[in-house]
């Protein structure tokens, strides 16, 4: 079975090439396109399917992309959200993770990176070109820098150290020997100590304090 894909654009021209170049991909599909942010939100209210993934712009009109990032991981947090943006600055890129962000592109990306990046976003949970990654690693500095005031188990640090890697939540726990349940616990409880909402987040913490090593 395929997985879903909804656009959130206001250039529609931009959104329906968009659709027709996903058209060709063998394991994704278009669902359906919306104009902005509460275009989204009025159909996944109205009962439409909600996606595996939303391609999301940033700069729209009535309700922009930080917004909507922020709407869908507070309502719709299984969603995987890709910001696809022409907007590539140091604030954009940080604003959309922090919003939930699974993953940013920019508009200029060959449909063959688009699709490998669709992928990794499905299997990793997240995807961040190298451009990006250098952003995030740069400027992601909450709680990273700052003393560590709360109590971190000896299974947490090893789940921080696999953080830093490409493997998937299911490869981690196969290495700690235990479930994929057990290892999202691991990850819910860390967000939440620390204050953070992604995995590379958690990525950016571990290599700050010296879990990664």
């Amino acid at each position: 079975m395929k997985k879903t894909i909804v656009i959130v654009d206001d250039h529609i021209l931009i959104a329906k090439a968009l659709e027709g170049i996903i058209g060709n991909f063998s394991e994704f599909e278009v669902i359906y396109v919306c104009e902005n942010g509460k275009d989204l939100i009025q159909k996944l209210e109205e009962g439409n399917t909600a996606p595996d993934i939303v391609l999301l712009d940033i700069s729209m009109p009535i309700m922009n992309g930080f917004e909507t990032a922020a709407w869908l991981t507070k309502n719709h947090p299984d969603i995987r959200i890709m910001a696809l943006s022409m907007q590539g600055d140091d604030n954009s890129v940080i604003k959309m993770i922090k919003n939930g962000a699974k993953g940013y592109l920019l508009k200029n990306t060959h449909p063959k990176d688009l699709e490998t990046a669709l992928s990794r976003l499905i299997s990793d949970g997240f995807f961040y070109p190298e451009w990006a990654s250098k952003i995030i690693f740069t400027n992601l500095n909450k709680a990273q820098e700052t003393e560590i005031s709360v109590k971190i188990s000896e299974r947490e640090r090893e789940f921080l150290k696999y953080t830093v890697t490409e493997l998937s939540y299911k490869e981690i726990a196969d290495r700690m020997c235990c479930s994929p349940r057990t290892v999202e616990s691991y990850r819910d409880q860390l967000c939440e100590k620390l204050d953070l909402k992604t995995r590379v987040g958690l990525a950016v913490f571990a290599i700050k304090n010296g879990f990664a090593g």
